[in-house]
Order: structure tokens, then C-alpha cells, then sequence
């Protein structure tokens, strides 16, 4: 299968599980502010891996074992949804992509730019 065909799997894949997730699952546990950044589904189609970015660190747990514990449910709606030969099964990773923007941004404002560090003009031309 064509590297095209199979990132197009993907984005199906995470657009479909990401409305189930919002409109079919009623977890209180999914109260959390959280995203399906990507999905990689391989290319067999028997595995797919559903990155999740959760923004409040502290119902990160909580949040990825509801999704862990509903993946048969989401699995059974996208074989009804999707029509695939194979609907993959769901691993869910949590994604630390934008924690990691957030700290390199942070970082970044508080290194001062060079010719602010001290005040004095000892070392301007």
C-alpha cells in the first residue's frame, strides 16, 4: 500500500475516533482539555497509534486511561464508520509535542537578547 494511501488511513482514522471519542463516549474522565494530535496506522492496517496531547497535566492520567479502557468501543464504531478490510487496533500514547513547545517558549522569553544583559554600553561600537 502507497505511503499516500496509508497517511490518508491515518487522517480518517484520527478525524473518525476523535468525534467518537467527543460525541459517543460519556466518560466523566474525559473532562480534561485534550487533543488526537496524529495517528500512524501501519501499513497492514492492524495497528494504528493515536497520539493524544493532554494540556492540563494533572488529568493527563486520567484522560488516557479512559481512552485506553474505551479503545474497543471507539475500535467497534470506526469498523462500523470506516470501511476498511481491517479496523486496527487503537494504542493509545500520550504526545508531549506541545508541553515541549510550551518549555522551549518559556526558555526563549527568558533568555535576554544580547546588549540587554547588564545596562552598561561598554561594548556597544
Amino acid at each position: 500500500m502507497s505511503k499516500f494511501r496509508i497517511d490518508m488511513i491515518s487522517e480518517e482514522v484520527r478525524r473518525e475516533a476523535d468525534k467518537i471519542i467527543r460525541e459517543d463516549m460519556h466518560d466523566p474522565r474525559l473532562g480534561g482539555t485534550y487533543c488526537i494530535t496524529r495517528a500512524e496506522v501501519t501499513r497492514d492496517l492492524r495497528y494504528a497509534k493515536m497520539y493524544v496531547s493532554v494540556l492540563e497535566d494533572d488529568k493527563a492520567q486520567d484522560v488516557m486511561s479512559a481512552l485506553r479502557s474505551g479503545a474497543g468501543f471507539i475500535r467497534r464504531e470506526l469498523g462500523h464508520r470506516l470501511s476498511l478490510r481491517y479496523t486496527p487496533e487503537l494504542l493509545f500514547v500520550q504526545d508531549q509535542n506541545i508541553a515541549y513547545g510550551v518549555h522551549v517558549a518559556a526558555i526563549l522569553r527568558d533568555i535576554q537578547p544580547a546588549g540587554e544583559n547588564d545596562g552598561n554600553d561598554d561594548n556597544a561600537l
